[in-house]
């Protein structure tokens, strides 16, 4: 089959991979539909990752039918169309058991961690993938729902609703400022809808996206690179700062930039992925009363997402900018690692 496989740090090539089998009586062989790219793969492409070794398939996300199962699969069969999670689960261990299953202990990958397409086995961006812990890992896709949807419930929507929305407590009549509205910051606009913020806050470096953001839910927009953007920001509260501030982007100036807008007693969510450390100023936070959350999302809400969607009570499609075949996916990624330029946000992959 072929599949985009990494190379190191800023090397990537379509390329034929032997097929995947079936490993384990609980996997299951899933062919393809649609695929997309994460900011993720671009931190991985960067060096960002170290975890991934040269010969690894790229990709964590994708709808795609049941081609074979193992001989302990019961409630799946071949033909199904399912929806594959970012995150894997066993389903069995402690922390599965109680839906941290971002740190499931199965034996898949390395145990503690339970992201493990492309980042510690095969993963999406490719014809065929092996589906480890397939019954605790997929969804069937639902009539109504579409691969393009379906796809985007594999990672960005449960990623801004868990680890932006839920971690940041958000709640009705709150302000709440997203500071990085690509992709991942638009999943967290849009999900925190659900919960009747009074004001959803953009922040951006590049004025098109805070433009589309507003078509997502938000309210105002907020260009980072003006000098007075701060004062902006505290002039759309009652001027104490935002009830919850979330980093959508994964760079330390960014992660400054939330610390400095949030009000005593409110919350900052960190959704962005870090390729180095930021400094945390205690000495002058300690005072102030705040929650500080980060982490890897569970997944466990995409049910409940993939419920709303069906519903159409949850737009999705809107998050889609580009389409493309499967073999053009080098393509895909140039116009990806563009954004600014090519007014990217996801791209779709169709097999």
């Amino acid at each position: 089959m072929k599949a985009l496989v990494y190379h190191g740090p800023n090397q990537k090539s379509w390329e034929e991979v032997p097929n995947p089998q079936i490993q384990k009586p609980t996997d299951v062989i899933v062919k393809i539909e649609t695929t997309t790219i994460c900011g993720t793969d671009l931190h991985i492409l960067k060096g960002d990752v170290p975890a991934v070794t040269v010969g690894r398939v790229l990709g964590h996300e994708g709808v795609g039918t049941i081609t074979e199962v193992g001989s302990a699969i019961s409630n799946l069969a071949v033909g199904d169309r399912v929806i594959l999670s970012c995150v894997s689960a066993c389903g069995r261990c402690d922390y599965c058991k109680t839906g941290l299953f971002s740190h499931c202990l199965g034996e898949e990958g390395a145990s503690g961690i339970g992201w493990i397409f492309g980042h510690l086995i095969d993963g999406t961006q490719a014809e065929y993938v092996r589906v480890p812990y397939a019954e605790t890992s997929v969804y069937k896709v639902p009539e109504g729902v579409t691969a393009q949807e379906g796809t985007l419930l594999s990672d960005i929507l449960p990623t801004g609703h868990e680890i932006g929305i839920q971690y940041g407590a958000v709640k009705a009549g709150d302000v709440v400022a997203v500071v990085g509205v690509g992709p991942i910051g638009l999943a967290v606009v849009t999900t925190a809808q659900l919960y009747g913020p009074a004001r959803v806050i953009a922040i951006d470096v590049d004025a098109n996206r805070l433009e589309q953001a507003k078509a997502f839910g938000a309210t105002d927009g907020v260009l980072s690179t003006d000098a007075d953007w701060k004062e902006q920001v505290l002039a759309l509260t009652d001027g104490l700062g935002v009830d919850v501030a979330i980093e959508a982007v994964g760079i330390p100036q960014t992660f400054v930039m939330v610390l400095e807008m949030v009000r005593p007693g409110g919350h900052v969510a960190n959704v962005g992925v870090h390729g180095k450390g930021v400094e945390l100023p205690l000495d002058s936070l300690w005072i102030s009363n705040i929650t500080i959350t980060m982490g890897l999302v569970n997944t466990n809400t995409t049910g409940t997402l993939l419920k709303l969607v069906a519903q159409k009570k949850l737009a999705v499609d809107k998050f889609v900018s580009h389409t493309f075949a499967l073999h053009d996916i080098e393509e895909a990624y140039d116009v990806f690692s563009r954004a600014a330029e090519t007014k990217a946000l996801k791209v779709i992959l169709n097999a």
